[in-house]
């Protein structure tokens, strides 16, 4: 009938409108994929959504990809529609359709991709309700990680800034923190993304800045403080008093504490209550930056926006720090000793930074704050690299200048502090150092490079007599080198002829820190260790041999001179251990 009424007689179907066969509505078949979509919405708002309907569509669209446009731009319209009217259920359908096309219909991502990013886009911007906005973002998050290219990169990035914006709801309604938490979790696969096709978003600050921002701070009982040696600082006063006349002031030391190594998060493993919690998210976003940094450039990247968040909002403090605690975790989730000791030699380089150069307090945080690290470090793999003992040295030497030009009381004491704090980190840098060579070998290199201003040459030998202690103090082993680096001592025996008086003694005063006596290994709990043995008799050997070499290459005059300031040091050092290293000379 329906053949004869368009063949036969086309002017029938405008004029029979009784007889159902001959309406035009019923010579065009129903494509399937509309009744699919029709099958999907519940004919009541109240009525729960069939899964197995949302399946089925997601099959026929894989079975038909030419079909997928067009039923990407009904849902797409569709979840227009719902906004409007405010229908979260049939909006929730709407993401679930395309969450099941993404698994099922990934090949054909490139028909529906940017149809779903403008719901995602108009999900997001919804702010008066809170439930769409989770949609979107859950939305957002298994789009990124059904990504396997590079393609949508900058669709993604465009988006950083809104998950941001929802990252920073503070309210404690439970809605909003089921919100922060999905957020957290769209970031989290924002950092895996650039990651895994090494690009590092344009607003990637930002992501550092927010994951700060929901950071849980905790509050450990102050007993279960770590276990020092009550012999820490015991150069405070004596090693002061040596480097820099009229320095000497008593500070307590501040004890440091070691983070408990945390747990690494597992997506896998979280049960519900974890998956709505924003603290899980923000670990596992630190765990992912940590992965991001595969090269030094890459961790110099995501510390910088760090080191400004934590100065801009004074979080150095140090014990429970905001500071503290993120650098520790992230040295418990990197892999490579080598990126841990760049973390560390990070936060000192960060002493010269502008936001900080010129505030005692503040560098005295940063510096207990890697002295901290040093010790968790240290308790792990062994400190190779310490370029970073230059740099502690150099302001080291800055603050021993500065005490003894201030004239106020609490510019003294915060660089007493500081100094103390500096003196601290070279003790655990040198507790973690299995060579002691490396620090012999800097110690020669600033003697070589002995400034020729008086004032500041006394800070850099104040410097390295409390450096020379601390190696000391640190019982470095060096079992592959038994004698006294020749390299130190040619560069001590220089400065021991230099015209300033206290100059030369207080190169006499490292010589004797560096050579202590058989006597001095009996001291006690201070010396229990000392890295030379107690019979200092191959010490001098060893000293005594490199004398007789520079005898053979150098001038016989400049070696006996060498010679009888090497007797003059061995008799200061015996005055300094009948002493008990507390008068002057």
């Amino acid at each position: 009938m329906g053949f004869i009424s368009r063949k036969i007689f086309p002017a029938c179907g405008r004029m029979c409108v009784c007889c159902p066969a001959l309406r035009s509505r019923s010579r065009q078949p129903v494509k399937r994929y509309k009744k699919l979509l029709a099958e999907i919405f519940p004919k009541s708002v109240n009525a729960p959504p069939s899964e197995r309907k949302i399946v089925k569509l997601c099959e026929y669209a894989a079975r038909n990809p030419f079909r997928i446009p067009k039923i990407s731009k009904y849902l797409e319209e569709r979840c227009y529609k719902e906004l409007r009217s405010g229908h979260i259920k049939f909006i929730n359908i709407v993401a679930e359709a395309y969450n099941k096309m993404l698994c099922m219909c990934r090949e054909q991502m490139a028909y529906f991709a940017v149809s779903l990013l403008n719901v995602v886009n108009e999900l997001l911007d919804s702010s008066k309700r809170d439930a769409v906005e989770v949609i979107g973002c859950q939305t957002l998050t298994k789009f990124i990680y059904s990504q396997v290219d590079g393609t949508y990169t900058y669709n993604i990035e465009n988006l950083v800034r809104k998950v941001c914006m929802l990252a920073h709801e503070t309210a404690d309604e439970h809605e909003k923190c089921g919100l922060r938490a999905s957020s957290l979790q769209c970031l989290s696969a924002m950092v895996w993304f650039m990651a895994e096709f090494s690009h590092i978003f344009v607003d990637f600050d930002e992501i550092v800045n927010v994951t700060l921002d929901n950071y849980e701070l905790d509050r450990p009982n102050e007993d279960n403080d770590e276990r020092r040696d009550p012999h820490h600082n015991w150069v405070n006063e004596v090693v002061r008093c040596e480097g820099r006349a009229g320095v000497g002031i008593e500070m307590t030391s501040s004890c440091t504490i070691i983070r408990p190594r945390p747990q690494k998060k597992d997506l896998s493993t979280l049960t519900r209550e974890e998956i709505g919690t924003p603290k899980i998210w923000v670990q596992i976003c630190i765990q992912r930056m940590v992965e991001l940094a595969k090269e030094s450039i890459t961790m110099r990247r995501i510390l910088d926006p760090m080191f400004a968040y934590f100065d801009k909002g004074r979080h150095w403090v140090p014990r429970h720090g905001l500071a503290i605690m993120v650098l520790s975790d992230m040295c418990y989730f990197v892999e490579s000793p080598g990126n841990q000791q760049l973390i560390l030699s990070a936060v000192i380089h960060h002493l010269d930074h502008k936001n900080v150069s010129h505030d005692p307090q503040v560098k005295s945080n940063i510096v207990q704050s890697a002295t901290a690290l040093a010790q968790q470090i240290r308790l792990e793999t062994v400190i190779s690299d310490i370029g970073f003992v230059s740099d502690l040295c150099r302001h080291l030497r800055k603050s021993l200048q500065v005490t003894a030009e201030s004239a106020g009381e609490e510019e003294f004491n915060l660089n007493i502090s500081l100094q103390n704090a500096i003196e601290d980190c070279l003790v655990e840098t040198a507790k973690g150092t299995a060579d002691a060579r490396q620090l012999f070998d800097a110690m020669a290199i600033t003697l070589e490079k002995l400034p020729s201003v008086k004032d500041v040459a006394q800070a850099t030998i104040g410097s390295l007599i409390i450096l020379a202690h601390t190696i000391s103090l640190a019982s470095v082993s060096s079992f592959s080198q038994q004698v006294f680096p020749e390299t130190l001592l040619v560069q001590l025996l220089k400065v021991m002829l230099h015209p300033d008086v206290e100059i030369r003694i207080g190169a006499h005063r490292i010589f004797s820190a560096l050579v202590p006596s058989s006597n001095n290994s009996k001291r006690g709990a201070y010396n229990h260790a000392r890295r030379w043995d107690s019979n200092s008799s191959s010490a001098f050997a060893s000293v005594t041999a490199l004398l007789e070499r520079l005898r053979k290459e150098k001038d016989g005059t400049t070696v006996q001179n060498m010679e009888l300031i090497f007797k003059t040091s061995l008799r200061i050092e015996m005055l300094l251990k009948k002493n008990g290293n507390k008068g002057g000379l």
